[in-house]
């Protein structure tokens, strides 16, 4: 049966686009949902992980005689033991299918370890407390080997092997974009060539990971309550690792206290604390500390970056060459976060002659792990950055370079020089929004006022194209999703969707989309999410995905269920189907509004006067519907470029800063973010989502940084001394609304979940550097603390005498 042609629409006058409130924020709010470390069944054990001490090293032998005697002690495990016991543990993306470099990726080293904190053993005791103190006493015999902390010194070719048996430490290598480039610059009247450094940072989420993981000896079944955003990619990876058929493995998503990308499926805990309970046959626990928190990496990047443009401000071509360090290879997909650094440039500027080099490179350094912008905030920072630097040279105002050089809206569907295929936008309209928010003519008298005055006031604008709902094509990540929508005898409602939430709210625009489109009060219906027992085959949480496919499969599958409904009520009243509409659970007659009947009673209805009623309609209230959206394209072009993502989300960011040069100390003043994510299914959702993005780029712009010392150890494992923004330290963030629906999705929505970080380090590095204009400073290295400021100025002094 079709569906219904008449379907309230987003907007004011239908539940879609309203504020409504988030789903369970009371639950939340009053402390009563259960997050991972509430689950504790009678009889749980405590796992504590033993990690190297040693950037690189040859493991000679571990001693746990001392640790196994001690009290509550039940089981100490090796690299070598876990290895008998489980296989390897596969990638989320394996980086051999794209033509890299691949290691087997183990639960605990076997025989070296290649960076400081990689797992070597395991305890299990009684209580956290003994698997700590036992842990303390396990003994790793060791030989140190050379290490390489610095992806550039890794390149060289006498550099230290991370991996002995490759030929280098280079894990993948490709060239991006078309055109010819050399003719370009040679064609150009001003050149203009930056190195830029993106210095290491972290996710950080208020909840660290976690893992409780059952072990059922007589039926032989797995169930792992984990903190995660891939429950089923988790179960697979679980059932390819310790040889399990998935049937007999259960993994439940608790409450998840924030994520970032960082509960990507890929972790060796997750393996290891699985295999930990299959050996004791009861229920062990690992919840991840602070410190091991922070050797998560999220971003480190160098870039050599060239542009040719003419004199009126017209970019002509782009050079750039990438040098991205992974660290050492994990499961997880944090090695492909600089494909998209390269892919996303030229971001939303005219610019068809690219030519864009990447090499990502291994360190001894933990892992680069899976982090919001997932590599596309790098591509924003650099970019907005040269055209600052283009605009200075040529002496224009940063904001008409930026109009210049933008993708008109009557241009889009869009191709970029790397093959991304931008589906719908209006660039020069979130510029003139952001600047009338700014006030910024004023705001540029305001500045020379400060000026003549002894202060340093600054202004930096930023754009940003985000990519958003990628799909990979032979991996897990995803581009569709699936929802099930079920009605019970009661008219209530249940939508088992695969998607889930780390704490963003979709499940509120979900039952949101699915109100709307069934027609019921958003009360009446329970998401449920993150069960591989209930809900149907899905992706998780990534690239700002889960509203358009989750929100497109759940409408779907909301308007099937629907149609059965009218179709049902049109024999209970006796009028056309096409005369019916559905609004706040009542059926009504358009031209008949005294004829009416509530959903409720016609689920009642149909489940139980089926034969009486409606003899040939299927007696199920109940749709399963996947939603693949447009503009996805895996057949290479005549350049052999794909376009993996739907929907293409974009902003403007404006930030005003004063900096104090005898201190270096960064004040921000003022923050506006003019944002376009198609149509909004919940405005407040949206504004959550970009506020967090934000100050995740505002901590990466100006305080936050992972620092190792010469042997590889970690030095900024607290919050003492990993730095990340306070509410004192901010402004209001100010945001303005921009809507170019995409014709791509459902509701015209696109991704909301990434777009901030990179814009937001842009706008406030190219705000500083026009507060100290005067004397000649540029911005090459984020963040910019105090010391970093202070360096610039004294590099711009030393270059100026």
């Amino acid at each position: 049966m079709s569906a219904p042609t008449t379907v309230r629409p987003a907007g004011p006058d239908g539940i879609i686009g309203r504020r409504s409130r988030k789903v369970g924020g009371d639950e939340l709010l009053t402390g009563r949902v259960r997050y991972l470390d509430d689950h504790r069944p009678t009889g749980t054990l405590h796992a504590v992980v033993v990690r190297s001490d040693q950037a690189h090293a040859r493991i000679d032998g571990i001693d746990a005689t001392a640790a196994r005697a001690m009290p509550g002690v039940q089981l100490v495990l090796d690299g070598r033991q876990a290895a008998e016991l489980s296989g390897p543990i596969p990638y989320f993306i394996d980086p051999a299918a794209r033509g890299g470099r691949r290691v087997d990726i183990r639960c605990l080293a076997v025989d070296t370890t290649v960076f400081v904190g990689q797992p070597v053993a395991a305890v299990v005791a009684t209580t956290r407390a003994e698997a700590e103190a036992a842990a303390a006493a396990v003994r790793i015999r060791s030989t140190p080997l050379p290490h390489v902390l610095d992806a550039v010194e890794a390149l060289r070719p006498d550099a230290p092997r991370v991996y002995d048996e490759w030929p280098d430490n280079v894990v993948f290598a490709k060239k991006y974009g078309i055109g010819d480039v050399d003719a370009a610059l040679a064609a150009a009247d001003v050149v203009v060539t930056e190195e830029l450094h993106i210095a290491r940072t972290t996710t950080a989420p208020m909840e660290p990971r976690g893992y409780l993981a059952s072990w059922d000896p007589a039926d032989e079944t797995l169930t792992v309550h984990a903190a995660c955003q891939n429950p089923h990619q988790m179960r697979w990876m679980l059932s390819a690792s310790l040889g399990l058929d998935e049937t007999r493995i259960r993994i439940v998503t608790t409450t998840v206290g924030g994520s970032f990308g960082l509960k990507m499926q890929g972790h060796p805990e997750e393996t290891l604390i699985a295999l930990l309970s299959q050996q004791l046959g009861r229920p062990v626990k690992w919840v991840e500390d602070r410190r091991e928190c922070f050797m998560a990496g999220a971003r480190e990047q160098v870039h050599r970056i060239t542009v040719g443009a003419t004199r009126d401000g017209r970019i002509l071509g782009l050079r750039n060459a990438i040098v991205a360090d992974t660290g050492a290879l994990s499961a997880q997909p944090g090695w492909a976060m600089p494909n998209m650094s390269a892919t996303t440039l030229p971001s939303g500027y005219a610019v068809q002659a690219c030519d864009i080099q990447l090499q990502v490179v291994a360190t001894n350094k933990p892992s680069l792990n899976a982090a919001r912008g997932f590599g596309k905030d790098a591509a924003h920072f650099v970019m907005e950055r040269i055209v600052d630097v283009l605009a200075r040279r040529l002496g224009m105002d940063p904001a008409e370079i930026r109009r210049r050089n933008f993708v008109g809206p009557d241009e889009m569907p869009y191709r970029t020089s790397t093959g991304l295929n931008i589906d719908s936008g209006d660039f020069p309209g979130l510029l003139d929004k952001t600047l009338a928010a700014l006030d910024y003519d004023a705001l540029r008298e305001r500045q020379r006022q400060a000026r003549d005055q002894g202060r340093h006031l600054g202004i930096g604008l930023a754009f940003e194209l985000t990519p958003e709902s990628s799909d990979g094509p032979g991996t897990f990540v995803s581009g569709f999703d699936t929802t099930t929508v079920r009605m019970s005898v009661t008219g209530s409602v249940t939508v088992l969707t695969g998607v889930t939430t780390p704490g963003g709210g979709n499940d509120t625009g979900i039952a949101q989309i699915v109100a709307q489109e069934l027609g019921v009060p958003i009360g009446t219906i329970r998401v449920i999410q993150g069960d591989t027992d209930q809900c149907p085959n899905g992706f998780g949480n990534f690239s700002g995905r889960s509203m358009v496919v989750g929100g497109g499969s759940a409408a779907l599958a909301a308007r099937d269920v629907r149609a059965k409904i009218v179709a049902v009520a049109a024999r209970m009243l006796s009028v056309d189907p096409d005369d019916l509409d559905v609004d706040e659970g009542i059926v009504t007659s358009r031209t008949d509004p005294a004829t009416t009947v509530p959903v409720a009673e016609v689920a009642i209805t149909l489940l139980t006067r089926a034969f009486a009623i409606a003899k040939d309609i299927e007696p199920v209230l109940e749709s399963t519907r996947a939603f693949m959206p447009g503009n996805i394209d895996h057949t290479p072009d005549e350049h052999g470029r794909i376009q993996p993502y739907p929907t293409y989300s974009s902003c403007l960011h404006g930030a005003v800063v004063e900096v104090d040069p005898d201190t270096g100390k960064v004040t921000l003043v003022d923050y506006v973010m003019t944002h376009d994510c198609g149509t909004m299914i919940n405005p407040s959702l949206v504004e959550g989502q970009a506020t967090g993005a934000i100050v995740m780029g505002l901590g990466t712009a100006l305080s936050e940084q992972l620092v190792f010392d010469d042997d590889g150890a970690l030095l900024s494992d607290r919050f003492k001394s990993y730095l990340l923004m306070r509410a004192g330290d901010l402004p209001e963030l100010r945001m303005v609304h921009q809507v170019t629906p995409s014709p791509f999705t459902v509701h015209g929505n696109k991704g909301a979940g990434e777009a901030g970080i990179g814009g937001a380090q842009a706008a406030v590095a190219n705000a500083v550097e026009d507060a100290l204009s005067p004397f000649g400073v540029t911005v090459r290295r984020i963040p910019l603390t105090p010391p970093e400021v202070l360096r610039v100025l004294d590099e711009a002094a030393v270059v100026s005498s």
